[in-house]
């Protein structure tokens, strides 16, 4: 009789346990997996929209203007004279709206 009781109370734990790591991985699912999953499909979908003479902004920060869209390579305009080429996966879209944003007035 007292090994029958010890027998429930362990299949009680591994209940417990077995429901608690499910816990942990249905949290670490909706709070790192899905936002992670979510940014990364706008950032697709803003280098998929981008075209000539958007004003963008490149994950080190530099600033420009687009001035020729190709497959696998955008030139950005400096200024009038400077003309840099970098891979699509480089600009940012947080950098840009962040730097584009308009002052909210009071």
């Amino acid at each position: 009789m007292i090994e029958l009781s010890f027998l429930l109370q362990n299949q009680g734990a591994g209940m417990v346990n077995l429901i608690f790591f499910v816990g942990i991985i249905a949290v670490m699912y909706f709070f790192f997996l899905r936002p992670q999953v979510k940014k990364q499909k706008e950032q697709n979908a803003f280098l998929n929209d981008l075209k000539k003479g958007d004003d963008v902004v490149t994950g080190s920060g530099i600033i420009g203007k687009i001035n020729k869209v190709e497959s696998n390579c955008i030139t950005l305009q400096l200024d009038q004279k400077s003309f840099i080429k970098v891979l699509p996966t480089a600009i940012s879209k947080e950098a840009t709206e962040s730097y584009f944003k308009k002052p909210e007035e009071k």
